[in-house]
């Protein structure tokens, strides 16, 4: 099965839907994204990219809320927390101070930018 995002006007993601592999094959059995969006677009109308679970495609699995950057053609998630920064390779958000090793559980403190202990 293969997944397209719809975006809005401000390449944010509204909804994920999937369509059968099938509708993606050109004359050679090649998929072709293209004709993926072209039957988007007659179903539902809009724009849309396509996504996938394994992130071999546009970083990150699209999600409503994400939104898509033309320039990295990534999928990229809310930013969590003011405090935390894009990584531009993984399209990923990261906190200012890397995850505890230690095997206990932790939130962020969005207030002190560190790791609280989840007791």
């Amino acid at each position: 099965m293969a997944h397209f995002a719809e975006l809005d006007a401000d390449n944010v993601v509204t909804r994920i839907v999937v369509i059968n592999n099938a509708e993606l094959l050109d004359e050679n059995d090649v998929e072709q994204e293209i004709l993926g969006i072209s039957f988007c677009q007659s179903l539902f109308g809009g724009t849309w990219k396509q996504t996938s679970y394994n992130g071999n495609l546009r970083k990150n699995f699209a999600g409503v809320g994400y939104s898509y950057d033309s320039g990295k053609d990534a999928f990229i998630p809310p930013q969590p927390y003011s405090s935390w920064t894009l990584n531009e390779t993984s399209c990923q958000w990261e906190a200012p101070v890397s995850y505890p090793t230690d095997g206990n559980k932790y939130t962020w403190n969005e207030e002190t930018t560190s790791w609280d202990v989840i007791e």
